[in-house]
């Protein structure tokens, strides 16, 4: 992929697909059966928990899933999945104001992990590179970059007033408020956090993870990106604490450490995520618009074909 990553071959790009449609199938099967996500974010992380990651994420070791951050990422993930479940099969909750700051609130602590990652790469100063938990890493501007665009994504969250559960059968708590323009700001943050923090990963928990909720999001079910995103997360993050040495040694994809690649990737962050934010207050301002009490993009075909289809409307 010429200067962020080495030379893929025929069989990598068939590994990337295999992930990415195996995280997609299970996804739907989370989505679509309450059993399903049942069994994925409760009862296989618990067996995990206490019989295999303490072995395979244990700190300091040789695949670098030891680190405080792959713990709290897994588990605020599940937390999410677990609480979103809550809110689908029980919507009475939403009537109840402080639940819809849950969605909002664990999406944003996850931006702000990843951020207070970006910067504390940026102070190991290591700009020529070196590997730091078993994971290389490069400091440089790109990490204060990306790290102030994931804070200027968190502070685009908008319309979670509106969130609601569709009216089929698998009952996806859907986002109406949350389109496009958003969603490609969190991937264009999200794929430069992961290419400065583990870069030699970031084909599969960049590039692969971010496809695998995106697609469904744009073409399977719109609206709920967010419940999307959760799962795919989950999921790759336990495979990966389960199977450390996947991304390394058994399907290695590894970047090219070009410092011009992690400055453009960071700069697109920071660019398209100062954009976001001043059209939104644009549409504010405009529209004289609460940003903690309305939603913003009623007006959109986005929005509103979202509503249709899960038969809001």
């Amino acid at each position: 992929m010429g200067i962020l990553y080495e030379r893929i071959d025929v069989v990598g790009w068939g590994i990337g697909l295999f992930v990415l449609f195996s995280l997609m199938a299970f996804n739907e099967f989370s989505r679509t059966t309450k059993w399903g996500g049942i069994t994925l974010f409760l009862i296989v992380p618990t067996i995990l928990t206490l019989y295999v990651w303490p072995t395979t994420a244990a700190p300091g070791n040789e695949y670098g899933t030891g680190t405080w951050f792959n713990w709290v990422k897994t588990y605020s993930a599940l937390a999410g999945c677990l609480g979103f479940m809550i809110i689908r099969y029980r919507p009475s909750l939403l009537r109840k104001k402080w639940v819809l700051f849950f969605p909002p609130g664990i999406l944003a602590l996850n931006i702000l992990e990843a951020c207070i990652r970006d910067f504390q790469v940026y102070f190991y100063n290591v700009p020529d590179g070196a590997y730091i938990d078993h994971l290389w890493v490069m400091s440089g501007p790109w990490n204060l970059m990306n790290g102030f665009a994931g804070l200027l994504n968190i502070i685009a969250i908008c319309g979670w007033v509106g969130i609601n559960i569709s009216k089929d059968q698998s009952k996806d708590m859907i986002w109406p408020d949350m389109i496009w323009p958003w969603i490609i700001a969190y991937d264009l943050w999200n794929f430069a956090y992961v290419y400065n923090c583990i870069s030699d990963h970031s084909f599969y928990a960049g590039l692969i993870l971010l496809l695998s909720c995106t697609i469904p999001s744009f073409f399977i079910k719109k609206g709920a990106w967010l419940q999307h995103r959760a799962h795919t997360l989950a999921l790759w993050i336990m495979f990966v604490m389960t199977v450390p040495a996947f991304a390394d040694r058994l399907a290695p994809v590894p970047s090219t450490h070009d410092p011009r690649a992690f400055f453009i990737v960071s700069l697109l962050s920071l660019l398209f995520n100062m954009a976001l934010v001043s059209y939104q207050f644009y549409r504010i301002r405009q529209r004289h618009l609460h940003p903690l009490k309305d939603e913003l993009y009623v007006e959109t075909k986005a929005y509103q074909t979202a509503l249709s289809q899960n038969g809001l409307s």
